[in-house]
């Protein structure tokens, strides 16, 4: 029986997948033989001598202290790719939010309560907010990953032009990627041809 703490609320989906005749899981124990952590600093972590590994719920793993790990023989991985999805869905959002002014225009709509005339305020008033549609515009994407090569592809699909630039590409990465994308040769390529810039690559 392996002890996994657990340093972050993980999903009980996640968790299932752990046999509860070979695996007890909690958040309580002193000396785990292994943990599970999603954005925990563990840096200042005192490392036990019982743990045999941590595993990190995402896709970084600049949270943990890899280098002492490994003096430690403390093996260390992450899970590139599951978020992915969740992630580049946020990205869409938020560039539709930056561009469309949604959230200037939600909070606009709240000074209008109880205002005589609503209908002639928002007449004149919504052409503030109208934003530049992403359409026909180009997307820089640093770091050609599994979020990145999903988002390069969602945004094609949206009508925008890509470019994309990532020095580490995987043959993965590569087979999944539209050819539509246009592969840059370097950062600055990227940066002065978008109108707009989603940078995903490890903090490091």
């Amino acid at each position: 029986m392996y002890n996994i703490l657990t340093l972050n609320a993980i999903s009980p989906k996640g968790l299932a997948k752990l046999p509860p005749e070979e695996f007890k899981v909690s958040s309580d124990f002193e000396n785990p033989d292994g943990i599970i952590v999603r954005s925990a600093d563990m840096h200042d972590y005192n490392i036990p001598e019982s743990l045999l590994c941590i595993a990190r719920a995402g896709a970084g793993t600049n949270n943990i202290p890899v280098e002492k790990c490994a003096e430690k023989g403390v093996v260390v991985f992450n899970t590139p790719g599951a978020n992915a999805n969740a992630v580049k869905e946020l990205v869409l959002a938020a560039l539709l939010i930056s561009s469309r002014k949604i959230t200037e225009a939600a909070e606009w709509t709240k000074t209008l309560k109880g205002q005589p005339d609503m209908d002639k305020l928002v007449e004149g008033g919504k052409k503030k907010f109208a934003g530049p549609e992403i359409t026909g515009k180009k997307l820089g994407v640093i770091g050609l990953g599994a979020i990145g090569v999903l988002v390069a592809n969602a945004a094609l699909a949206l009508g925008m032009e890509v470019i994309g630039f990532d020095p580490f590409l995987s043959v993965h990465s590569a087979w999944h990627i539209s050819g539509q994308v246009e592969l840059a040769k370097s950062v600055e390529e990227v940066v002065t041809q978008s109108d707009y810039v989603t940078i995903h690559v490890p903090q490091n």
